[in-house]
């Protein structure tokens, strides 16, 4: 009997992870944007980008985190809904690949990414690793967004394939 996991189920579970993973990231990310310290936290990020400066002096510190915080939410809500709606899980999916688009941004706005004395391509612990990492983020949202609207536009929401 073979005791090592089957290619397909490591591809079930792995596509399983890889939409959850992103979804219970959004949502606790989300909902961070309502703490204080999470609001001063993006602050040093937010000043600095020609994206999110302009939004983040009109609403405000609090009132741009919370904004952010809901739509976080959402596009994690939306993903979530996979097994019920291909469509919206496809939509959500979408609007993660803008989100972390718009944030990988950040690396060419946000001073100190790139290690003091060693320059790229090492980044600093703080903000550089915490913004690489939505690269593979990124990456998840464009997966989860190809293989829901796939399934969307094929009109079901059967998970075929692993997609779950």
């Amino acid at each position: 009997m073979d005791t090592y996991p089957s290619q397909s189920n490591l591809e079930r579970y792995g596509h399983i992870l890889l939409r959850y993973g992103l979804v219970i990231i959004l949502i606790s990310v989300g909902l961070l944007k309502f703490t204080a310290y999470e609001t001063e936290g993006i602050q040093p990020l937010v000043s600095n980008s020609p994206f999110f400066e302009t939004l983040n002096s009109l609403f405000g510190a609090s009132t741009f985190s919370a904004i952010l915080g809901v739509i976080e939410i959402v596009t994690g809500l939306m993903i979530a809904a996979r097994p019920f709606s291909a469509k919206i899980s496809a939509f959500g999916s979408m609007a993660a690949i803008v989100q972390f688009v718009l944030t990988l941004t950040l690396i060419f706005s946000t001073p100190g990414v790139w290690q003091s004395g060693y320059g790229f391509p090492f980044p600093s612990p703080m903000p550089g690793q915490f913004l690489l990492k939505d690269i593979i983020l990124l990456g998840a949202a464009m997966w989860s967004a190809g293989e829901a609207w796939r399934a969307a536009t094929a009109g079901s929401t059967a998970l075929t394939g692993g997609g779950m």
